[in-house]
C-alpha cells in the first residue's frame, strides 16, 4: 500500500514533537526541551559519548538555516518527545534504533551528494529522522516502512515537505520495483523521476545485506547506495579477496557495484544503543563487463555469474574445484575452464577476485552441470553472511 504522507487518511496527532512549534515543523532553535524520565535518561550516557561521530571541518552540504541542524529530530530529547507523544517505543523485532546524533545525518548527506533531480529510496524511515534531511536535499523520497504505527508519526514530522514524500507500507524485501515507481508517480512531480536514483537509509540490520544487493540487482535506476549497516556487514561489503570478510555476498555485490566510502558509527549515536558497532557505507553502481570485449554483461550473464559464485562458496573450506563439483559441475568442464582463465583448481573461493569469477562464469555454461538441462545439482544462493 502506497500513500502520500499527510494525505493518507491518518490524522496527525497533536503533541510536542516539534517542542512547542507547529506539528511537523522543526523548532526555531534548540532549547533545553522537555524532560522525560530521570536525569540518567535525559541525554546520551557518558560512556557512550566517546564514540559520537563528529562533523569534519568541510562538508559539501549545509544544515537547515532555521534550526541550524541537518535533522531537527536527531537529538535524544526530540526523539523521546515524538515517541512519547504517540505512545511508542523502539521495537527490537523490527531492528529499530533511532539516530540521535545530527553529525551522522550530515555525513550521510555528504556521501550521498543528492540533487533536486534525485528520487531517494529509503527503507525503515522510523519517525523520519533521516527522512526530513533527505527531503531538503532531494526531489522526492519514497520510503518503505513495516511498522504500522509509524505512518501517523511521519505525517507529523515530515509535514513541511509531505507533498514530496510517498510511503509504501510493507516489507522492504518483498516490495517490487513497480510499487516504488507507482508511489513516486503518484506524487505528481514533473521534475522528479518515477524510478529511485539512490538508496539512502539507516537500514534495519536483519535485512540490510539483502536489501542492498537486491536494490542493485533489480533497480537499475539506482546509481548509488549510502546505507547504515552493522559493522560486520559493512566489512563484507568492502572486503577484497583474501580478507576473512570476503565471501559469496561480497563477490556477488561486486558484479554490480563497489564501495567508495565508509565511516564508523558507535552505539552511542543511537537510542536505544544497539549491542553492535555500525558503519555507513557508500556503494556506487559499477557493473562488471566482459573482459574480452569490454561490453557490459547481460542480465543473463550476471545471473549466471551469481550462480557460479554461489557454487564456488557452497563448501567454503574446500578447494574451488571440489566445492563446485559437489553441487553439480562436471569436473572435466571445471578443469578446462580453470585452465582457460588461469585459476588454480586447488585455490579456495575467498582468494578469487570478482573479475576472475566473471571470466570463470563466461567459460562455463549450464551444460557443464551434471544434468544437461542445468537444473540437477544447481547451486542455491549463499547467505548474506557468506
Amino acid at each position: 500500500m502506497a500513500a502520500r504522507v499527510g494525505h493518507s487518511g491518518h490524522a496527525p496527532q497533536r503533541g510536542r514533537a516539534g517542542q512547542g512549534g507547529r506539528a511537523g515543523r522543526p523548532p526555531q532553535r534548540q532549547g533545553s526541551g522537555r524532560k522525560a524520565g530521570s536525569s540518567r535518561q535525559g541525554g546520551l550516557e557518558a560512556a557512550q559519548r566517546a564514540d559520537l561521530v563528529q562533523l569534519p571541518q568541510e562538508l559539501s552540504v549545509s544544515p537547515d538555516p532555521v534550526s541550524g541542524r541537518f535533522s531537527w529530530l536527531a537529538t535524544p530529547g526530540q526523539t523521546r518527545a515524538v515517541l512519547e507523544d504517540f505512545g511508542l517505543y523502539a521495537k527490537h523485532s523490527l531492528g529499530q534504533n533511532f539516530m540521535v546524533n545530527d553529525a551522522v545525518i550530515g555525513r550521510i548527506l555528504d556521501l550521498a551528494q543528492l540533487a533536486a533531480g534525485d528520487a531517494v529510496f529509503e527503507v525503515g524511515p522510523g519517525i523520519g529522522t533521516l527522512t526530513v534531511a533527505l527531503l531538503r536535499h532531494a526531489g522526492a523520497v519514497v520510503a518503505v516502512e513495516a511498522d504500522r504505527d509509524l505512518p501517523a508519526v511521519l505525517a507529523q514530522t515530515c509535514q513541511r515537505d509531505s507533498e514530496r514524500l510517498a510511503l509504501v507500507q510493507g516489507d522492504a524485501v518483498k516490495v517490487t520495483p513497480r510499487q516504488l515507481s507507482d508511489a513516486l508517480a503518484g506524487l505528481g512531480l514533473p521534475d522528479v523521476p518515477h524510478e529511485p536514483t539512490q538508496l539512502v537509509s539507516n537500514l534495519p540490520y536483519q535485512v540490510a545485506a539483502t536489501v542492498v544487493l537486491g536494490t542493485f540487482e533489480h533497480l537499475p535506476s539506482v546509481r548509488r547506495a549510502v546505507v547504515m549497516v552493522q559493522a560486520e556487514v559493512a566489512d563484507r561489503m568492502c572486503a577484497g579477496p583474501g580478507n576473512r570478510s570476503y565471501g559469496a555476498y561480497t563477490a556477488k555485490l561486486g558484479l554490480w557495484a563497489h564501495a567508495t566510502g565508509r565511516f564508523e558509527v558507535g552505539p552511542g549515536n543511537f537510542m536505544p544503543a544497539p549491542h553492535v558497532n555500525s558503519a555507513v557505507v557508500r556503494i556506487d553502481r559499477d557493473p562488471q563487463a566482459d573482459p574480452s570485449t569490454g561490453q557490459p554483461l547481460t542480465q543473463a550473464q550476471l545471473d549466471w555469474a551469481e550462480r557460479v559464485i554461489d557454487a564456488a562458496f557452497a563448501q567454503r573450506r574446500k578447494t574451488i574445484r571440489n566445492s563446485m563439483g559437489a553441487v553439480g559441475f562436471q569436473k572435466g568442464s571445471l578443469d578446462r575452464a580453470f585452465q582457460q582463465v588461469g585459476i588454480q583448481p586447488t585455490m579456495r573461493a575467498e582468494k578469487i577476485g570478482v573479475q576472475d569469477f566473471v571470466r570463470l562464469s563466461l567459460a562455463l555454461g549450464a551444460e557443464d552441470l551434471a544434468d544437461a538441462d542445468g537444473t540437477a545439482g544447481a547451486p542455491g544462493p549463499a547467505g548474506a553472511g557468506e
